[in-house]
């Protein structure tokens, strides 16, 4: 595997996973302030919901192996059609409730799916490109990563209500830089 492809590899994972962080650090603020979820818990459910990510990426660009590179293209309605049905599902949602914040590793997992599954129609070109090992070798590394994301998280958290603003900002400052080098 090059150095361009891990360096990709880490592009990848930044760029689409910054609003994890958001998350992330909000469990571990509310964890720091209510003692629930205790931060193994938080750890177990980001490791859990990003398994299922990597998982169904690798798995989906296994079998785009045996599909045209033409027909390649058409992973960009994945994210749009995860976005369709959220919307679908928001209108049938009570205005006055608020859904509470995840709790258990198994909430925590299946909002780190819903959060990061547009990931999926990202990742999966990617490992698509690359040899079965370098595939493997990416995949380990998202997951090295999230657990780096959990201990920034952890960290930005015990900063308490500075952490927020900070991680909204750079937030917002990443992908304008982004569209403002790609004019």
């Amino acid at each position: 595997m090059t150095v361009s492809l891990l360096v990709a590899a880490f592009v990848a994972f930044i760029a689409t996973t910054v609003d994890d962080l958001i998350i992330v650090t909000a469990l571990f603020t509310t964890s720091r302030a209510t003692r629930k979820p205790r931060p193994a818990t938080i750890i177990t459910g980001q490791y859990i919901g990003f398994t299922a990510i990597v998982g169904i990426s690798l798995a989906a660009a296994a079998g785009l192996h045996t599909v045209p590179d033409r027909w390649v293209g058409l992973l960009g309605f994945v994210p749009i059609g995860f976005g369709l049905w959220g919307l679908w599902r928001l209108r049938r949602t009570d205005k006055d409730s608020r859904p509470a914040l995840a709790s258990t590793a198994t909430s925590i997992a299946a909002v780190t799916f819903a959060n990061g599954a547009d990931n999926i129609g990202v990742f999966t070109p990617l490992v698509r490109s690359l040899p079965v090992l370098g595939a493997i070798g990416t995949a380990l590394g998202f997951l090295v990563l999230v657990g780096v994301w959990c201990g920034l998280g952890a960290l930005l958290a015990l900063t308490g209500p500075w952490s927020q603003p900070w991680v909204g900002s750079v937030t917002g400052w990443s992908p304008s830089s982004s569209w403002s080098s790609a004019r």
